[in-house]
Order: structure tokens, then sequence, then C-alpha cells
């Protein structure tokens, strides 16, 4: 039976505008870029096989590389963290071998998402290049339980289907597992049985609306699907309990929003641990095998909890904001229990924590300095949650909104709204350097989860099918008068942000509903559907197609959403800041607006990271990128 925990609202959201109230702090530090940029990220990370290092991903020395922490019998760090890699590259995916003596991991070139697979001999720091394939991406490396095999997904430049591969650790031979996938599907996420005898995998199309969980024997090479079904519905293998017999999974396929299940391997069938109508992920099993650990995420706020199987789900006493359990292969250290976490909150950098003997202990450090001080926290934002009604009144839309401290409700403020990419994606309660230092600059800020974001169902995700552009652009204004409605912000000095659909959305906006914004800032954006269709990585081709139809049959609605045929209708000045390497939103579609809008007298500044993809990871080319958008604003739409 699913548990009767009932997930509720972290905050009550508001309503009113004019309840929104700016709060008194004194004095109000102010944040440098350099600070918070220089503030380090974590990423990925997997625990050793004795349960005593972990390896994670951070850019403490300026790029994503691998760090090792080491721990004491308590579960409490011994020391400072120590560097494995160095290397101007970006890297991701650690996973650590069952001997210990290995770490596989994946990096690419410039941002360009051509992934290799990478070794580290821990003993020596020695670097190996596994795959060395320029034109294949090769991504999402697992350990075989016998340490004998990797298996990972692999797709090459030119195709849109990743397959699914085995890299022989001996002979450093590849075998493929799955092949000749349709173009408008994929195989993601596979999983180890816990003897090595088989994998789970993910097979999904490529609008990301449908998938199927498939079952694959080594012995006889048999491919089962395990979950069979009607219409669309999503399934996403978790983790295998102890004794292989069922699956931690994740689906919407209960009552169109995401929550956790027992999948049973030889039977199929699904007993369902929640029944939630908001988004529940699955994580893992406990080393017992007798419970599992799933997080839930609340209108953008995320908590964590452990559920004995047929019992009633317990909710970690963890801090506010985002709490994600993180990994690989489990969150659960080896041997000793303790649930590794990640945690960021509005003035919380993202760190790894360990809840273990009912305490969470923090084992990162990322904050910069100059920002850890109380003056400094207390310098930052917590966004109010707001809710208000779509234009069509379909839909209750929810944001999260910035008011800086110690100003006054009199409408002279400029008003930013800052536009999530994805589309499937959600503007959350975690730590944002660039509105933070937006907010700390004397902006108003609001944060829209429009029609098509995730955490909120499957209607709501599927609201912008065929009406890319459409819906959701209306959401984007709505959002925008309600942020005028507060009573704080100036109507003509609103400011149109975001980064690849929401730089879609911001270019869209400033041509379409040109007389309602004073400067747009679009960051890694396309604006043209057609020349984004030839240019783009083949795989988010077939999304584009899913989600959009035909270029021909749809030419009118490919024509009507693409900000490049309306640019004449542009009045206020834009940035364009895009990646040279940029598989996703390739540099041209920055290019061809910005030549457009000046060859028709207005103004767009351009620039464009040579060595940067689609979305940036050297700390420099950070800062210089959000130092550029800062010095826009100031010359256009000046706070102070």
């Amino acid at each position: 039976m699913p548990s009767s925990t009932r997930l509720h609202l972290a905050i009550e959201p508001i309503r009113d505008p004019l309840q929104v109230q700016s709060l008194s702090r004194r004095p109000v530090v102010q944040l440098s870029l350099p600070a918070l940029y220089e503030t380090r990220l974590v990423g990925s990370s997997a625990w050793a096989p004795d349960g005593r290092s972990l390896v994670y991903v951070s850019n403490r020395a300026g790029r994503n590389n691998l760090w090792r922490l080491d721990l004491d019998e308590q579960g409490s760090p011994m020391g400072e963290p120590r560097q494995l890699t160095s290397s101007d590259q970006r890297q991701g995916s650690p996973v650590w071998s069952p001997d210990g003596r290995t770490v596989v991991f994946i990096s690419d070139f410039d941002g360009d998402e051509q992934w290799d697979l990478f070794a580290l001999d821990v003993a020596s720091g020695a670097v190996e290049n596994l795959t060395g394939t320029p034109d294949i991406a090769e991504q999402s490396p697992r350990w075989s339980p016998d340490g004998k095999q990797l298996v990972f997904i692999s797709k090459p430049r030119s195709g849109s289907s990743f397959e699914i591969e085995l890299l022989d650790w001996k002979t450093r031979e590849r075998r493929p597992v799955t092949s000749n996938t349709p173009a408008d599907w994929g195989n993601f996420h596979p999983l180890w049985s816990p003897d090595g005898k088989a994998l789970v995998y993910l097979r999904e199309h490529a609008a990301g609306k449908d998938s199927y969980l498939i079952h694959y024997d080594f012995q006889t090479g048999a491919e089962r699907i395990l979950t069979p079904h009607e219409g669309e519905k999503l399934y996403v293998a978790n983790d295998w309990s102890p004794d292989g017999k069922r699956l931690l999974i994740t689906s919407n396929a209960l009552n169109g929003h995401d929550n956790v299940a027992l999948l049973g391997v030889e039977n199929g069938r699904i007993a369902w641990l929640t029944e939630e109508e908001w988004e529940v992920s699955g994580d893992s099993f406990t080393p017992d095998g007798q419970g599992v650990c799933w997080s839930a995420n609340v209108d953008g706020h995320s908590q964590i909890y452990v559920q004995g199987l047929g019992g009633e789900a317990s909710q970690l006493p963890l801090p506010a904001g985002m709490n994600y359990p993180t990994g690989s292969d489990s969150c659960f250290q080896p041997r000793r229990g303790g649930l590794l976490f990640y945690h960021t909150g509005p003035a919380d950098a993202g760190d790894l924590w360990l809840y273990d003997r009912q305490e969470a202990v923090r084992l990162t450090s990322s904050v910069h300095p100059e920002l850890s001080t109380p003056a400094a926290r207390e310098s930052m934002v917590e966004p109010f949650l707001v809710h208000f009604p779509s234009r069509d009144g379909r839909w209750n839309l929810s944001a999260l909104l910035y008011l800086p401290h110690n100003v006054q409700r009199d409408g002279s403020h400029p008003g930013v709204v800052y536009i999530h990419g994805g589309p499937a994606s959600q503007s959350v309660n975690g730590f944002n350097r660039s509105l933070q230092y937006l907010v700390n600059r004397g902006y108003v800020v609001i944060a829209p989860n429009y029609r098509g974001s995730t955490g909120y169902g499957k209607a709501f995700q599927d609201a912008n099918y065929r009406d890319l552009g459409g819906g959701d652009l209306d959401d984007v204004w709505s959002a925008a008068e309600f942020l005028c409605a507060t009573g704080y912000v100036n109507r003509k000095k609103l400011i149109s942000m975001g980064g690849s659909y929401g730089g879609y959305l911001t270019m869209l906006a400033v041509s379409k509903m040109a007389e309602r914004w004073a400067a747009g800032v679009a960051i890694v954006p396309f604006v043209n559907w057609f020349t984004e269709l030839e240019h783009e990585d083949p795989l988010l081709r077939q999304y584009d197609l899913a989600t959009m139809g035909d270029p021909v049959e749809n030419a009118a609605l490919y024509r009507d959403r693409s900000p490049i045929f309306f640019v004449d209708q542009v009045r206020c000045p834009v940035l364009l800041i895009a990646g040279a390497q940029d598989p996703r939103c390739p540099k041209q579609e920055a290019e061809q607006v910005a030549a457009a809008i000046r060859e028709r007298g207005g103004t767009a500044e351009l620039k464009i990271f040579l060595d940067e993809g689609h979305g940036f990871a050297k700390v420099e080319n950070q800062i210089a990128a959000y130092r550029q958008v800062a010095e826009f604003l100031q010359r256009h739409v000046p706070a102070f």
C-alpha cells in the first residue's frame, strides 16, 4: 500500500502581490561576482568500496576535476580534500571500481559534449583515455559487480540514439548490448543486477513522455520489457534490491505525477510506495534491503525520506532548501550505512553532507570566505514562493520572487523576469549566483515555472506540446504582471533574461512583446526553429521534431514561434552570450539575430566564448560573462 505520508508545502505561497514585503537588513554587504563564482561547485560523487573515502567533482581549483575526501570512523572529514586529477577540461560521473584501485569518469573538450571514458589509477594518479573517440560520446559508466566490465551508453556525433555497450576491463574491447535503435528512441541508465548476470535499462522516446524498462539477460541475450503499458507513461529504474528480486523505480503511471514503487523483476508487478501529486524520486535500497530512500520536490523545495518496506516514510531533519540523495552506486555509505546527500539553499552553496546517527554533517565547504560571514549570509535574499493564475485561466502558476532588502514600495525599481531553460526544468529554492548578485544590486527578480516545467505533473509538463513559444510566453508575461503588481517595480524598467530555452523565450518576448521590455539578456539561446533543426545535435533534433512537429507540415508554426522573423519589432537593447562549441544551441543562432538587429539600427551586444559549450564550465568565463551582464544592465536599466 502507498505510504500515508502526505507531502505539504514547505512554506505557504503568496497569492496577493501586495503581501510581498522587503525585509530590513542593516548593513547589506555588497556581494562580488568573483566571490560568488569562486564559490565552488560540487558535482557528482561516488563512494569508495570500503566507505572510508569519497570521490567527487569540484571546480575547487577553477576546473571541474576529481577530488577525494577521506572520512574517519565517525564519518567526519579527515583533513582537506585532495585533488586527484588536473585538467583544463571538465570531468564528471566518477565511479569507483569494486577493488578500489580505479576511478572511471567522463570528460569532453571545451564543452562539446563528445565525452570519452577515462580511468584514474588511484595509487599512481595516472590517467588513461579508455575510448579516445572524438566523434562518439560515451557516458554513464557503471562497473560490473565483479569489476571485470564497464557498461555505458554511447552515441556518434551524427546519430540521434544512445546505445548501450560493454567494455572488457582486461582487453579494453567493446561490444554492443543494444543496436539499431529507432532514431526517435534512445537507451539510458543501465543498472547491473547484484549477481552481474543481467542489466535493466531505460528505453525512452525523444519527446521525453514515454519510456520502458527493459531486462537484458547476459546468458541468453534475451530482452524482456518489464513495464508494458498503453499510452504515454514514464518509468526509471533507480536501484536493484540486494537479493535481485525487485527494482526501486520512479514512474508517473499511477496518477500522472512522479511516484516511487517496487517492481518485481520476474512477475512485473508494481507495488506503489507513494501516491503524491508532487515530484517524488527514488534513489536507493537500504543496505539490508528492508527499506528505500527517496526525495520529494514540493514546489521547488526538496526533502529526503527513508521508508521501511510496508511501513511509513520518515522525513530526515535536514536544512530547508533543496536536498537530494547522491552517490554512486548508492547514497548509503558502504559498510557503515550513513546517507550521503547534496544540500543547497538560497544562502547555502551546494555541498555534500552525510546523515548518520540522527545527525547531518557537512563534508565539503564550498562557499567563498567572503560570503561565509554572518553579514554576507544575511545580505542574501530568501525568495518568496508566489502563485498566480495563467492568462488563459488553465493553470495555477508558481514562481520564486527575490526582493532586495531595504527597498521602498514606490514603483521605481527595475524588475527581471528570469526564465529557466529546458523547457523541462524548474526554478527551485537553491543557491543561484547570478540571481543573488542581481538582487544585491537592487533588481527585483521573479523566476517563474511556466507551463512545460517539471515538478508539477504530466499534464502541466505536456501543456506546451505543439505550442512552444505560445502559452509559455504568456506565462512569462503573467509573471511580469505579478512582479509589477507588488508595487516595487517600474513597468518601464522590465528586463527579460534567461539561458538556453529561457534565452529563446527572452528573444521571443523582446520581439513579439517589444513595447513591454527595457532590455533583454539571452544566454546560449536559439532564435530560428529552422536553423536550430539544421545545426543542433541529432538527439535534440528528434526532441524538437517530436514536440513541434514536421517543419514542412508545420512551417507556419515554426515561423510564428521563431524570434528571428520578428526582429524588426525589437525596440530594447539586447545582450547575447554563446559558446562556440555548443551542440545544443549553436553559436550561429546568437550570431544571426545579433546581425539582424544591428542591420535595423538596434542595439545588440554579442559575446562568444571560444572554449565553452552550452553553459560555461571555466570559472574565469563565468565571471566574465556575468560581469558583461551586470555592465550591460547598468548601462541600459540601472538600479541605482
